[in-house]
């Protein structure tokens, strides 16, 4: 079984990276970020990890887990 990581959406010299965490180099790299997104959240989902998705900036702009979420909100 691979090893659950969370997976970042990151800008990239030629568009948008699919990277997981801790990964020295890129899943794969994605004209938009739209398509990095998708990607990414497919890994996520299979994995049941966590999707990060930075903005140009490279801070963290949105957040989604898949999977059992450790803090869930109360109801």
């Amino acid at each position: 079984m691979a090893k659950k990581r969370n997976q970042h959406v990151v800008p990239a010299k030629d568009g948008w990276a699919v990277k997981g965490a801790g990964a020295q180099k890129a899943t794969k790299v994605f004209d938009t970020q739209r398509e990095a997104i998708a990607a990414a959240r497919q890994i996520a989902v299979s994995q049941r990890s966590e999707l990060l998705i930075h903005g140009k900036n490279g801070k963290i702009r949105d957040k989604n887990t898949y999977g059992r979420d450790p803090h869930p909100p109360k109801a």
